[in-house]
């Protein structure tokens, strides 16, 4: 005897008819426990009576459906999808089979032609699985590094942004700083902040942001480096970037926790601005650090001194570029035409590239070798124009001082209506009518009538 394959429901009915059969309960009740008539239920009893358990087994199983598609059909609709919709999703391929080739699908039956052929990943398919990483085992081996765009003060004052570095050996908090948004000078102060504090890490972790990673890597210009990447190269620490938010875990989850303690430790202190914050923080990350922070597994502080003059530290954390200079001893920099002085050093410049050092301050000096050259500016620009490219970390900021200057300007007139020109008197039109030659008859008439009467 072969084996016979029967679904849950109709192992079910055979436990209940034999009940039925043996007496212990009857057709009424059987027909409430399965959910069928009592008529049903003496039909499936006659047959389970005369050809046992197996007569209970669906007639159709096994068989192929009454209303299966052609397989025909499945094929052409799937060559129809590979040839012409093959990045479309089931739902758009449907749509497109039925409106240009008259082929009327469900979109679930295409789905599971589609998974079939290979064409199509399901949703366990396109699922992708981040394994966890081990911490690493020191303190200062790696210091995870992001920005976290939110509204800090809620509705007392402006959304900015919160730098946050954080030990992925003992998810301590190194250095908190509030910033008006992510920018390369934000980090240089937050940076510094963090190496006068603990010293020199021996590698960050961060996102892909510009701050961290040129965007553009087969540019020709530049050296493959952002400003932030030239500094931590000048202070002998690595930078690397993640490839996927998962993978900076420890800082993301962080934030998340922040968003929501630190903003209600905001509210408890009644502090709405950024430097009242900046404040606050260093007594809300003793608190913080003693609730979540981690032992690491070895005792080990591979932080390395300092060990930089203030200085070269300042030549460090500015914006450096360098500028060919041209045979007017000038070149551009920021929309800005710098013209160099003119004098016995500065003679053999045209041709040669100089060295630009933007401080955070707003300063700018030029050096050729080590040497300021003193210089002019020349046409200087500062307004942000109706062309410039905003990154959206920058957006809001960006929006906030262009409010400024819009508030610095006075107020247009406005138009009353459709009118081109408002009429003002200005005291030398004709008072005694218009100056017509049928007004000018009309006097002449009346100063002859006047005359007459007089004679």
């Amino acid at each position: 005897m072969g084996l016979v394959i029967m679904s849950e429901r109709e192992l079910n009915r055979i436990e209940v008819l034999s009940q039925v059969t043996q007496g212990r309960m009857t057709a009424v009740t059987a027909a409430n426990v399965l959910g069928l008539s009592r008529r049903q239920v003496h039909r499936l009893l006659r047959d389970f009576q005369a050809n046992g358990p197996a007569a209970i087994r669906h007639k159709a199983r096994g068989r192929k459906s009454n209303n299966r598609i052609d397989p025909a059909v499945r094929e052409f609709a799937v060559a129809l999808v590979r040839e012409n919709y093959v990045d479309f999703g089931p739902t758009f391929a449907a749509e497109k089979l039925a409106e240009d080739h008259g082929l009327k699908v469900s979109r679930e039956t295409l789905r599971k032609w589609l998974q079939d052929a290979g064409i199509w990943l399901s949703r366990k398919q396109h699922c992708t699985f981040h394994q966890p990483r081990l911490r690493r085992e020191c303190l200062g081996e790696l210091i995870q590094i992001d920005g976290s765009d939110h509204r800090w003060f809620e509705d007392r004052g402006p959304a900015c942004t919160l730098l946050v570095f954080i030990d992925d050996a003992t998810s301590t908090l190194m250095q908190l700083r509030f910033v008006t948004s992510e920018s390369t000078f934000s980090y240089f102060e937050a940076l510094d902040l963090y190496l006068a504090a603990h010293g020199r890490p021996v590698a960050f972790y961060s996102d892909k942001h510009t701050v961290f990673r040129v965007a553009n890597q087969s540019a020709k210009s530049g050296h493959g480096m952002t400003q932030f990447g030239r500094a931590l190269n000048a202070l002998n620490i690595e930078i690397l970037c993640a490839n996927s938010s998962q993978a900076k875990g420890r800082v993301e989850r962080a934030n998340r926790t922040l968003q929501d303690r630190l903003v209600k430790e905001l509210r408890l202190a009644g502090i709405s601005d950024m430097d009242a914050a900046n404040a606050f923080l260093p007594v809300f990350t003793d608190r913080y650090n003693a609730k979540f922070a981690k032992a690491p597994r070895r005792a080990d502080n591979l932080h390395r001194p300092l060990n930089i003059e203030p200085d070269r530290l300042r030549d460090v954390f500015c914006f450096r570029d360098e500028r060919l200079v041209s045979k007017q001893l000038a070149f551009s920099y920021e929309r800005q035409r710098i013209i160099l002085a003119e004098n016995e050093f500065t003679r053999d410049l045209p041709g040669k590239y100089v060295d630009t050092f933007a401080f955070p301050d707003g300063s700018l000096d030029i050096r050729w070798k080590g040497v300021s050259i003193p210089y002019t500016v020349f046409d200087k620009d500062q307004r942000v124009t109706h062309a410039a490219i905003t990154e959206n970390k920058h957006l809001s900021a960006v929006l906030a001082h262009i409010k400024i200057e819009q508030d610095k300007a006075p107020p247009k007139k406005r138009r009353a209506g459709k009118q081109r020109t408002r009429y003002e008197p200005s005291g030398r039109r004709n008072t005694e009518g218009w100056n017509s030659k049928l007004a000018q008859r009309a006097k002449k008439k009346q100063a002859e009538a006047a005359q007459t009467a007089a004679e």
